[in-house]
């Protein structure tokens, strides 16, 4: 195995950010940008590849239709009409996302084209009725600031947001509507060296000159990085899509590096063989009797078995060349793409109920050599060719390019998976049915007039208005709840302070308890702070609230309040409680004294429910126990 060493393998990393813009408008409908929960529409459809005005196929566009999957779409006319159904022409592009999107670009000091010509970009995995997204290059060049770091700009485009994937189904796949068409603003970086502890920084930054705009969508999904990493020994740059958590973007670049650096490896073996195309051949004849439960139920469910011999192989797709990076780990992603659970190679058996006796019966039939390895794999008969050639084909560019040129997913522990080939160049086209858009002097002077204060002036500014210490202002302005918290603070008499610290701090909490954030909609937050206002709740209850929705029990804030029995009780019922609980407790108040407070403190609390606030809690069992003492 050979030895890894993130700062010697000459890194160097690219980002993309994909923002959602908050408009009233789709880019090019009127149809609300809003998440649906229910579906009265649904159609279907199967994607395929086109050729581009070159004569050319893209390469991800050809690899996405080879699964061959039908398209389930689910629509509803508040979110979604017949533009997102691929059934009616663009309208006119929303004006507010064009203005955004200059603003954006002045503040990166990017050079706006004055005339911007609408593109398609293929997309065929169904996430696009239309088979492609439109995207409209709006500025390059410029920079921002990160730190003592000056990070240079690539390109500036504004386009439509993809739609949302609501899950598989064998060979369907199902999206959502309510997503596709909402404006989002992609920010290309210049490559950079940096090491990964570096690289969130330099993305946070980012991120919150956006939200400085105050004009740009927060919460789950409305921000994406996709990072784009390459390493010195080659020339291939791998993009990694779907980092989520800025959290993530550390674990994601070192993973990357090490298994491009693997693969390096990995390609400098097969480049002292002659890699030749191995025949498919189908051996269930041969193995269905085999004790073995994962060949016996492929064999159920009449997939084939399929044998693939590779010469002068062996050993090849077993060993790590740094950690956890294999071949056959590498070839097993690829086929679990087309829904295969994965492979057998032979550096692994015997194991999975296969016996070496199997192996050696398999080896002297199909005339296997020691120095050959051979790949097995469970199959539809429909797809086995096409599975086997994509293996091949595999193998044989790591040996010739040394890093495929994949775009991969970003999982949740850090490690990246197979998604797809990268597109080139025959992905884009002219979009015919929007004409050029030609930028005004006076579109880029408003553009420039209204670039927004930094974020350390934003920061500030929120420390002086609502009278927050520096460190809950930072997390307030760089949460997803930053709009939310300004309209509850503005509107309501409750401390800002008491806000701030619920939506950072508590939903964090609950969430990190397993709780779902995501059941938690932002009016619900707001109605309880005004339940809280209007004195029909105490400050004890909002977490109990919060907890209530997402644990999935309640809907709504007046629904948890019901079902949690915590609507506010009057002084006069709250005196009645504490004098009941007094009198249940009065061996604990002559032992302890004026200490019997924090005991029975806590009886009464959770007696309550959050139904009083703590210090009128507080005050009356204060009362109530320092008359008894004078008894």
């Amino acid at each position: 195995m050979s030895e890894f060493s993130l700062n010697d393998v000459g890194l160097k990393v690219g980002l993309e950010i994909h923002q959602q813009l908050a408009t009233d408008k789709k880019l090019f409908c009127s149809c609300a940008p809003i998440e649906s929960t229910e579906y009265p529409v649904k159609f279907q459809r199967k994607l395929r590849a086109s050729k581009s005005e070159l004569g050319e196929y893209d390469p991800a566009a050809l690899f996405e239709k080879s699964k061959s999957n039908t398209i389930t779409y689910y629509g509803n006319p508040q979110s979604s009409c017949l533009v997102e159904h691929d059934e009616e022409p663009p309208h006119d592009i929303d004006a507010h996302a064009r203005e955004v999107t200059l603003i954006i670009a002045s503040a990166l000091h990017s050079n706006i084209f004055s005339e911007m010509y609408p593109m398609r970009k293929t997309v065929v995995d169904g996430s696009n009725t239309s088979g492609f997204q439109r995207t409209i290059l709006v500025a390059q060049g410029g920079y921002y600031n990160a730190g003592e770091r000056r990070i240079k700009i690539q390109s500036i485009c504004l386009e439509e947001d993809a739609a949302r994937i609501l899950g598989d189904e064998g060979t369907t796949r199902k999206y959502s509507l309510d997503r596709l068409g909402i404006p989002l603003v992609e920010i290309a970086t210049e490559p950079f060296e940096a090491n990964p502890k570096e690289i969130k920084g330099i993305a946070l930054s980012l991120g919150r000159l956006l939200r400085s705009t105050k004009k740009v969508r927060r919460g789950i999904g409305s921000i994406r990085q996709d990072v784009n990493i390459s390493i010195r020994d080659s020339e291939i740059v791998v993009e990694v899509k779907g980092v989520q958590q800025l959290d993530q973007l550390e674990k994601v670049v070192e993973f990357e590096a090490r298994r491009q650096y693997g693969l390096v490896q990995i390609s400098a073996e097969l480049n002292k063989i002659n890699l030749e195309r191995p025949e498919n051949i189908d051996v269930t004849k041969d193995v269905h009797l085999w004790d073995s439960k994962i060949i016996k139920s492929a064999v159920e469910k009449k997939h084939n078995i399929i044998l693939m011999i590779f010469k002068d192989m062996a050993g090849m797709f077993g060993k790590e060349y740094t950690t956890g990076i294999r071949l056959g780990r590498d070839v097993a992603e690829l086929v679990r793409f087309f829904g295969l659970g994965g492979i057998f190679h032979s550096d692994e058996l015997p194991v999975y109920g296969i016996t070496q006796e199997n192996i050696d019966n398999l080896k002297k039939t199909y005339n296997i050599k020691s120095d050959d390895a051979f790949l097995m794999l469970a199959v539809q008969p429909a797809i086995s060719d096409i599975i086997t050639e994509q293996i091949f084909l595999r193998i044989k560019d790591i040996q010739s390019n040394k890093i495929p040129r994949d775009t991969r997913l970003a999982t949740q522990t850090g490690e990246t998976k197979f998604l797809r080939p990268r597109p080139g160049a025959a992905r884009m086209y002219p979009e015919t049915d929007i004409a050029p858009i030609t930028i005004s002097k006076e579109e880029l002077e408003n553009a420039s007039k209204k670039i927004p204060k930094s974020w350390d002036e934003s920061v500030a500014e929120l420390e002086t208005k609502f009278k927050l210490n520096g460190q809950l202002a930072e997390q307030i302005f760089d949460s997803h709840y930053m709009e939310l918290f300004e309209k509850i603070a503005d509107n309501t008499t409750v401390s800002p302070v008491f806000v701030a610290s619920t939506l950072c701090s508590s939903i964090t909490s609950l969430a990190r308890d397993g709780l779902d954030s995501s059941l938690l909609k932002y009016d619900e937050i707001l109605r309880t702070f005004e339940l809280l206002d209007e004195k029909k709740i105490a400050k004890e209850s909002v977490g109990i609230i919060f907890e209530d929705i997402m644990a999935g029990r309640s809907k709504t804030a007046k629904e948890a309040v019901r079902n949690a029995s915590i609507e506010a009780v009057s002084e006069s019922d709250l005196e009645k409680i504490i004098k009941e609980i007094v009198e249940k407790n009065i061996d604990i108040i002559n032992k302890q004294k004026e200490r019997a407070i924090g005991p029975l403190m806590g009886i009464a609390m959770k007696e309550l429910r959050g139904s009083a606030p703590g210090e009128t809690v507080s005050k009356i069992l204060t009362v109530e126990i320092k008359k008894r003492l004078e008894e």
